[in-house]
Parts: C-alpha cells; sequence; structure tokens
C-alpha cells in the first residue's frame, strides 16, 4: 500500500486520520506521515492495510481487476510519472 492508496482508502471510507490510526493501533502521526510519502517499517504499513481491508476496502495492483465499480489512477497522466 503506498501513500495514495491509503489516503483514498481512508477517504473511502470517510475515516479521519485519528480513526484510522486508533483501528490499525498506531499513532495518527504515523498515518499522516504515511500519507506524506515517509517511509515506514513494513510491519506498520501492514497494519494499516489490515486495518483497512477490516473495514472492507480491497487494494488492488496494476493489471488487477476490481469486483465492482471502482476508481483507480492512470499513472501515465500523473504530473510526476517519469
Amino acid at each position: 500500500m503506498d501513500m495514495l492508496q491509503c489516503r483514498a482508502a481512508r477517504a473511502m471510507l470517510s475515516l479521519g486520520v485519528r480513526e484510522l490510526a486508533a483501528l490499525a493501533e498506531v499513532s495518527p502521526d504515523t498515518v499522516a506521515r504515511l500519507e506524506r510519502g515517509a517511509v515506514l517499517k513494513a510491519s506498520t504499513v501492514e497494519r494499516i492495510q489490515a486495518a483497512l481491508e477490516a473495514q472492507g476496502v480491497i487494494f488492488l495492483s496494476a493489471g488487477d481487476r476490481a469486483l465492482g465499480t471502482g476508481v483507480c489512477l492512470d499513472p501515465s497522466t500523473r504530473s510526476d510519472a517519469s
């Protein structure tokens, strides 16, 4: 899970940073740092992702197909795309 996926998943669930932090049992600053692009321990990111998945979020990798309607970001349209 990357920073954009975290932010999007949190928005889909209408969760605040503090609410997600409580669900993942991490500090709100940890969630905020992840969403700013900081590199966190893999186990910390896994805890946050697991908390989002427990609320019904399904994370997709490039090429995966969604189970229903949804949104995705075309990386070729990103201003920071190489």
